[in-house]
């Protein structure tokens, strides 16, 4: 994985796209690489959360590879649009929770990056759009799809036929980050969430974002049972007792176990 940094830190992890020379921009190598990071992390039982990154100080993610995509032809680029989409799905449903910390430019394949992500925190100099259709073509790594979940179908058809990039701000008021810092403190920031999020129940967690992901795929009746079903599979686990039992008894439970 040349082009994606990967580091554990106790229970979390953070990946770093590592392709600064470029504003480490989506190639063929870097999603085969995202892939592969993605793999290991799911492996790795004692990662409880995720933090996403690029490397330097100009961005996130710049976009796809113009000078990669600009040659192919209508197969090769459904096949590309494909090879991407089964990537950022495969990070998307991934079990923990994953936080992207945008640092800079995140442009077409980036944002579509951040937004396949559970949270995003970006810094003040953060930029995000979706460049593609002043480029002739269509966003192709589920920005149509993703965008539009996110922050409605108005604002999603807004930033994507105009082509135009909004900064942290505006990115903040319509809902598309949660939150922003100052660049020098956006990992510190995004790192103390990730071990927030670690501290607690790590199978509670997995299915809270299980619940919420496959819930928002189907009508509130059928999404309160898979709310029920998830609710009850946290039952008879160690950590549900000794939570439950450390908060009757009054005391500060004992490090979670994930079993």
């Amino acid at each position: 994985m040349t082009n994606v940094l990967l580091e554990k830190k106790g229970h979390i992890a953070v990946a770093t796209i590592n392709r600064p020379k470029a504003l480490n921009a989506l190639n063929s190598q870097v999603l085969e690489d995202l892939n592969e990071m993605v793999e290991q992390v799911k492996a790795d039982e004692e990662i409880y959360a995720l933090v996403l990154t690029g490397a330097g100080e100009k961005a996130f993610v710049a976009g796809a590879d113009i000078g990669e995509m600009s040659s192919l032809t209508k197969a090769e680029g459904e096949s590309f649009g494909k090879k991407g989409n089964d990537v950022f799905r495969k990070l998307e449903t991934l079990p923990i929770p994953t936080i992207a910390a945008v640092n800079g430019f995140a442009l077409g394949g980036g944002c579509e990056l951040a937004m396949s992500c559970d949270i995003r925190l970006c810094a003040d100099s953060a930029v995000f759009g979706q460049p593609e259709a002043g480029l002739g073509i269509t966003p192709g790594f589920g920005g149509t799809q993703r965008l539009a979940r996110l922050v409605g179908p108005g604002m999603a058809k807004q930033m994507i036929y105009t082509a135009k990039n909004i900064k942290a701000d505006e990115a903040l008021r319509i809902g598309l980050v949660n939150a922003i810092y100052p660049v020098e403190e956006l990992m510190a920031a995004a790192e103390k969430m990730a071990a927030t999020i670690a501290k607690n129940a790590p199978i509670a967690v997995r299915a809270c974002k299980k619940a919420i992901n496959d819930g928002l795929q189907v009508d509130m009746d059928q999404a309160i049972v898979v709310e029920e079903k998830l609710f009850g599979s946290c039952f008879e686990t160690a950590d549900q007792k000794e939570g439950m039992s450390a908060f009757l008894d009054k005391r500060k439970h004992e490090p979670y176990q994930n079993k």
